[in-house]
């Protein structure tokens, strides 16, 4: 996807796989508690992040602190590439 952040990319993925078509998405608003993404919605976009940045999300790993917003998907996708990378 060219140059977007990961935030870029996953409110774009959101856009397009979830009918969003409110404003720009706050990086630190809770998908569950604005109802961007519902629990299934979270599976979806675990795939999307496997897919996309090659990394694996283990069962642990499917934690609001992990995927529940933009930011939080970006430190979360960093710290994965990283120990991949280690």
């Amino acid at each position: 996807m060219g140059d977007l952040t990961i935030q870029q990319q996953v409110e774009q993925f959101i856009r397009d796989n979830f009918f969003y078509e409110g404003d720009a998405i706050d990086p630190n608003a809770s998908f569950i508690e604005t109802g961007i993404i519902d629990s299934t919605g979270v599976l979806e976009l675990v795939a999307f992040l496997e897919d996309t940045w090659g990394i694996k999300v283990a069962n642990e790993d499917l934690t609001p602190e992990n995927l529940d917003s933009l930011a939080k998907i970006e430190g979360f996708v960093q710290r994965k590439m990283a120990e991949a990378r280690a």
